[in-house]
């Protein structure tokens, strides 16, 4: 029998071997064997004799085991291979963003279009050009003197906002995706969704600088904007939270920004041949192309010139039946009026 002494040298592999002729002696003594207190049986003999033979532990490996003064030596650390993060080569932005393939299964439709969305806003840098005006000093000659005057000077300036919507976010006390993409309508996320999955099949890169905004987003919005209350993007009068109806598209192909815009024209016009197939258009054209809204919808109605030309032509059709209507339905029963004649003055006797 063995001491504890001679138990804790044995290497974990060794007990391993001696647990499984156990297991094994266990299982083919069945309930008869495990009451019998004397020598095993001959059937758990026969039965141990013709299990498959198990490897034996080499001795270099039992001696490597524990220390020369026999002493157990803990085992050495294992080294996992790992990748570092500094290691990985870094992807190319303009290549990467051809195409957002959707790899899991969508079980669940807002879902899929929520994660389609966030990765085209993710991708997308969110610069812009905006007009600064600055005042500068200078010398005229006014009646003959020269005299010193200020005037104002219009400048274009580049400008990331990429800080706007983090900070609203926080503001707003939700995640990122939850706020930019969640605070959109649903109706308008799928035709959004359709919409630029079909520009993605055409060869090109779409992205989304801007999706949903509240009253604080907007207020530090810059350019061209309506009032904090009053945006299309999910203003409190608009609704709010979950009514957002428009959103800023543009393109992402492009290592330069110039590049950038000339291949946003390209996506621009896309949508505006393509556009309505899905129900959205962009009701400002050059005043603000990337605004992207339903074509159903009140501000394209308003601001759209060609929406707003055939709804008057609408109107005035509907006012032309109203008129012809009306000579239709006029009562005839009555009789005609007779025309009134001049009266002829009697000559006057003389």
């Amino acid at each position: 029998m063995m001491n504890p002494r001679q138990l804790s040298a044995l290497t974990p592999a060794l007990l391993s071997v001696i647990l499984t002729i156990g297991i094994f002696g266990l299982l083919a003594a069945g309930p008869e064997g495990l009451q019998t207190t004397g020598a095993a049986p001959q059937s758990l003999a026969g039965d141990v004799a013709h299990a498959p033979a198990v490897p034996r532990v080499p001795k270099s490996v039992v001696e490597a085991s524990h220390a020369p003064d026999g002493s157990p030596t803990e085992p050495a650390p294992v080294q996992i291979a790992s990748a570092n993060p500094s290691d990985v080569e870094p992807v190319d932005a303009a290549k990467a963003a051809k195409s957002v393939g959707i790899v899991d299964p969508c079980l669940v439709v807002d879902i899929c279009v929520d994660r389609y969305l966030w990765t085209l806003y993710q991708r997308t840098p969110k610069e812009d050009t905006v007009r600064t005006r600055e005042w500068r000093h200078l010398t005229v000659k006014r009646k003959g003197k020269r005299v010193t005057v200020s005037r104002a000077f219009t400048r274009l300036v580049d400008q990331d906002f990429g800080w706007k919507d983090p900070k609203a976010a926080e503001r707003a006390g939700m995640p990122m995706m939850d706020y930019v993409i969640g605070g959109m309508d649903r109706s308008f996320k799928l035709k959004l969704f359709h919409m630029l999955h079909a520009a993605e099949a055409a060869g090109l890169s779409p992205g989304i600088t801007s999706g949903f905004r509240d009253d604080y987003r907007q207020s530090i919005a810059s350019g061209l904007k309506a009032a904090n209350n009053r945006s299309y993007h999910g203003g409190s009068l608009r609704g709010g939270y979950g009514h957002g109806l428009a959103a800023d598209v543009v393109s992402v192909e492009g290592r330069t920004r110039d590049q950038r815009f000339a291949s946003s024209e390209k996506l621009w016009k896309w949508i505006d041949a393509h556009g309505k197939e899905f129900g959205l258009g962009r009701p400002y054209h050059g005043r603000d192309p990337p605004h992207v809204a339903p074509i159903d919808g009140e501000e394209y109605a308003k601001h759209n010139r060609g929406a707003r030309l055939a709804a008057s032509e609408v109107k005035k059709i509907d006012v032309k039946k109203k008129k012809m209507k009306g000579v239709a339905t006029h009562d005839r029963s009555r009789p005609a009026k007779r025309p009134r004649t001049a009266a002829v003055s009697k000559p006057k006797a003389s």
